[in-house]
Parts: structure tokens; C-alpha cells; sequence
């Protein structure tokens, strides 16, 4: 069985991923995005169970003591975590799992998943950022001024990704992201083969 693949998606507030993985799925099948736990309130269009695990910080402190995450962090104030339970079923079945997480997460995952692959989703500049994160109307200007602050120094942490992708057009994004795949799928290192070399087909 060819070796699952772990891919993080990762990038400041406001750039888009959520909007990108989801567009990405439609375009690319075989692929499965890992669901988050937070403890934030969902938005209006979000659902339980679908973006993200919404839940109560005392029940999420539990499971941090419990061992269960790949990686969690505090973000603008609340937590968010991936079950790690989730990630090792996925990729001992030779699945390609997406992790969208924030730049704090991504850095546990490369530090404990070293064979994951990593993608860094920047906006085209801050000043798009900007426009993107005022756009969404939920939040107020405090909490709006600390997301940007907040992004202009996880800009910096682009260095340490495999990847970077601009997402100008959330369509041009997934397409780059999706050739990504493609291309680590090809790897040697994760067992592709010619065909007739090896298996039942040998």
C-alpha cells in the first residue's frame, strides 16, 4: 500500500484556506480534510461536525491532558486542536489528509510529523489581508487590529513551509495545490512504483 499523505495548509488569518480546501475538494477527488476542535462560536454559515468540532474550553483542556491532539494552540483567544486519532486511521490507510491549521499548529506538525508536506497560503498583500479580514463583518476593530498584527508576523514563517502558494484566485490556488499532490504522490519515498514492480500486479 503506497504510504497515506499528511499535508498542512497553513497561513495567516483572513487568507482564505477554508475557502480554498473546500474549493480544492471539488476539484480533486481522494481527498479527506481533517476537522478541527475549537472552542470558538461557530459563524453563521458553519456547522457542528462539518468545518469544525465546536466545543467548551473546560472539555477541551481534557482532551490536551488526555493526549489527544497532533497539535493544538491558542489563537485571537481560543483554543483549536486535530485529533490525532484521525490523522494516524488516515494515513495508515494510505490516505492523503488535509490539515488546515494556523502557523502555531503547523510547526507542532512538522516538529512530530517530519514526512508531512507543508504549504504556506499567503495573500496577494497585506493590504488584501486587510480587506479580506474587515470584509467578513463578525469582529470588532480591537479584535480586527490583532488579527492583522497576528498576520504580519506569521508572514514571516513562510521560510519554514515546502510551499508557498499566493491565493489571488482561490480557483488558480487549489489547481497549484492540487499538482502539489500530485507531484508528492510521485515520490519514490512514499512508495510509487512503476506498474508491474511489486504488489499482486508483480
Amino acid at each position: 500500500m503506497q504510504e497515506g499523505l499528511l499535508l498542512i495548509i497553513s497561513g495567516p488569518s483572513g487568507v482564505g484556506k477554508g475557502t480554498v480546501c473546500r474549493h480544492l475538494m471539488t476539484i480533486k477527488e481522494g481527498l479527506n480534510l481533517s476537522v478541527s476542535t475549537t472552542t470558538r462560536l461557530p459563524r453563521p454559515e458553519e456547522v457542528d461536525g462539518k468545518e469544525y468540532f465546536f466545543t467548551e474550553p473546560v472539555h477541551f483542556k481534557a482532551m490536551v491532558d488526555a493526549g489527544a491532539f497532533l497539535e493544538w494552540a491558542v489563537v485571537h483567544g481560543h483554543y483549536y486542536g486535530t485529533s490525532l486519532d484521525v490523522v494516524d486511521e488516515a494515513i495508515s490507510k494510505g490516505k492523503t489528509l488535509i490539515l488546515e491549521i494556523d502557523v502555531q499548529g503547523a510547526a507542532q506538525v512538522r516538529q512530530k510529523a517530519p514526512e508531512s508536506v507543508s504549504i504556506f497560503l499567503a495573500p496577494p498583500s497585506m493590504e488584501t489581508l486587510e480587506d479580506r479580514i474587515r470584509g467578513r463583518g463578525t469582529e470588532t476593530n480591537e479584535k480586527i487590529e490583532r488579527r492583522l498584527m497576528t498576520a504580519r508576523q506569521e508572514m514571516n514563517s513562510y521560510i519554514l513551509y515546502d510551499y508557498v502558494v499566493v491565493n489571488d484566485k482561490v480557483e488558480k490556488a487549489a489547481t497549484k495545490i492540487g499538482a502539489i499532490i500530485d507531484a508528492e504522490k510521485c515520490k519514490v519515498s512514499r512508495g510509487a512504483q512503476p506498474p508491474g514492480m511489486g504488489g499482486e500486479d508483480g
